[in-house]
């Protein structure tokens, strides 16, 4: 579904020049967002991935934590500054090729920061939007070079998305 994608005329394709795997950045919000995006774990066979995700009580299996926050949390901004200085420590060890995000606002900081190196961001929508979007999707078909929406009816928000069907 992602290599070969066709993404506003161009195809996106997901992988490096050389034979070692393309490491890859998995990032969401703890919960259904992160569930959604363990569905993809399947692509370890193909790329060199690691998980981020929020450090809360639920029980996710990643590689690095960022803090928890949202839109409504009065501490939003100082959390993610922090998210920043942890973001940049984990880019720099890593150093992915490209970023696939289920949302939220902790991806943000990862996803500017792979725009801001010349790296892919793919977004795929939540499952959980059948038919208006999520302002976190709002704000990633501005800037994701592919962007997957799970349901037909979202065409109408999404125009030059791709229809990706469900990742379950």
């Amino acid at each position: 579904m992602i290599d070969g994608t066709k993404h506003n005329g161009q195809k996106v394709i997901l992988r490096n020049k050389t034979e070692k795997k393309m490491k890859l950045c998995l990032i969401s919000s703890s919960g259904g967002h992160y569930e959604q995006l363990s569905m993809l774990k399947r692509l370890e066979d193909r790329y060199d991935l690691f998980w981020v995700t929020e450090k809360t009580d639920y029980k996710g299996n990643a590689d690095y934590y960022l803090n928890q926050t949202g839109l409504n949390d009065v501490l939003m901004p100082f959390k993610l500054v922090g998210n920043c200085f942890k973001t940049l420590r984990f880019w720099l060890k890593e150093k992915p090729q490209a970023v696939i995000t289920t949302g939220t606002v902790i991806a943000l900081p990862v996803c500017l920061l792979a725009k801001f190196c010349g790296k892919k961001v793919v977004y795929i929508e939540t499952f959980a939007r059948v038919r208006d979007c999520t302002r976190m999707g709002k704000l990633m078909y501005k800037i994701a070079d592919l962007f997957i929406y799970q349901w037909e009816y979202l065409k109408e928000y999404y125009p030059k998305g791709v229809y990706g069907g469900s990742i379950y």
